[in-house]
């Protein structure tokens, strides 16, 4: 079995990343870049410049299932109409494991300016009425977000908040947290879901593979 996972962005540090998060699931996942991509998925063009390349770059891959692995989701939707293979997305499988896991969930978003996108795709999966608050980091890129202490700090802090708000679990709101998400569990005592992880599992599930 083959699971094609695609990081939209350039980025090899955030793709090293994106590869360790999947490997305690199994050695079935395949993990590349999209070389000619930003360094981080930042703005709306970015994401709308994104959907074409990855959905055919996916139609013209053999393999079992796809992963888009960034937490805006890029071509999802089109990829899916491009083949019959699962196709799962790391926002997507990330909310659905937070609403299974708790009542209320919250979010960390890697900058204000996802917001927006973010909680549209999340009225889609018909959960906004189970989010307490998605915030912000300060604008940091995807790579420093999984790996700088001082990112560290503030991502505890909005942890922190969204836990005392009433958030039961917390979600990561980009793939290159996905490091993040153990030592950040142990910090708040609240279930922390990587999404590249979630997208991982999501993808097993609907290939009815025991992970």
């Amino acid at each position: 079995m083959r699971v094609l996972v695609i990081n939209p962005n350039s980025s090899v540090a955030v793709t090293e990343g994106i590869a360790e998060a999947l490997a305690p699931l199994g050695p079935q996942f395949e993990v590349v870049r999209q070389e000619d991509g930003p360094e981080t998925i930042r703005t709306d063009d970015h994401v709308a410049e994104a959907a074409e390349p990855l959905a055919v770059r996916i139609a013209g891959a053999q393999a079992d299932g796809f992963i888009i692995a960034c937490f805006s989701d890029p071509g999802l939707d089109l990829a899916r109409t491009r083949v019959s293979q699962p196709v799962v997305g790391a926002q997507e499988a990330a909310v659905l494991e937070a609403c299974a896991q708790a009542d209320r969930f919250g979010i960390i978003a890697l900058s204000e300016r996802a917001i927006p996108r973010h909680l549209k795709r999340i009225e889609a999966l018909g959960c906004i009425d189970r989010l307490v608050a998605e915030l912000p980091l300060r604008d940091v890129s995807a790579a420093d977000s999984g790996r700088d202490p001082e990112v560290y700090r503030h991502v505890l802090a909005l942890g922190e908040e969204l836990r005392d708000r009433g958030a039961g679990a917390i979600v990561l709101g980009c793939a290159g947290m996905a490091q993040l998400a153990a030592r950040l569990q142990d910090d708040l005592g609240v279930p922390v879901i990587d999404p590249v992880a979630a997208a991982g599992r999501l993808v097993l599930a609907r290939l009815d593979v025991s992970s």
